[in-house]
């Protein structure tokens, strides 16, 4: 439970780090400062404007070259704001290749170390082995194929046979046996008196009709 609620490391701030916040804070005050040149800008040219209808020529003039000035000033401010954007990507930038660096080196050390524990005799060793267990199977395998597929010609006369014999027994099945014991009632050799009585009308009916 202790890996869980494990207190993180506190990471460790380097010198290019401190050199990076270094460079921000001075551009965040340089900026802060044209911010404020700006509006004393805005204000001097409309005092300056004021004082042309007053008729104070004179201090008007002193106005706009003081607002010429700090124009110039924040000219040369925007081009130290660009050098310092430049330096704050080229450190970052550097950070990252330091970082890259860094874990080619650590790859480098840990392929290193997986060459130290498999040399190339072990290799070629272990690769000879695995051939020789295919090699060693397929003959196990050819042996098994071969012994199970010897098999004995079939006599189709035989097989005819053993058919008619299912068959001859499952029509014996279905035939109800006959008990010996038991009298069957003879056939008479003559009809009945009745019965030739009744054949007689029969054939007689036709005659009449035809008469």
């Amino acid at each position: 439970m202790g890996i869980f609620f494990a207190k993180k490391k506190p990471s460790r701030v380097t010198e290019q780090d401190k050199a990076i916040l270094q460079v921000k804070q001075t551009r965040d005050k340089i900026k802060q400062y044209q911010k404020k040149i700006e509006q004393s800008l805005e204000k001097e040219r409309l005092l300056a404007k004021e004082l042309l209808k007053n008729g104070k020529k004179d201090r008007a003039l002193l106005l706009l070259r003081k607002k010429k000035y700090q124009e110039q000033v924040l000219t040369r401010a925007d081009g130290q704001l660009e050098n310092l954007e430049r330096m704050i990507h080229d450190l970052e930038f550097a950070q990252v290749e330091i970082k890259v660096v860094d874990g080619l080196k650590t790859g480098n050390t840990a392929l290193k170390q997986l060459h130290a524990l498999l040399s190339i005799d072990e290799i070629e060793k272990v690769m000879d082995e695995t051939r020789e267990g295919i090699e060693k199977q397929r003959e196990i395998d050819e042996v098994l194929t071969s012994t199970f597929a010897v098999e004995e010609e079939i006599d189709e006369s035989e097989i005819e046979a053993e058919l008619d014999a299912l068959m001859e027994a499952d029509i014996n099945e279905k035939v109800p046996e006959i008990p010996k014991d038991v009298l069957l009632p003879d056939v008479p050799k003559e009809l009945p008196e009745e019965e030739k009585s009744r054949t007689k009308e029969k054939i007689q009916e036709p005659i009449a009709i035809m008469a």
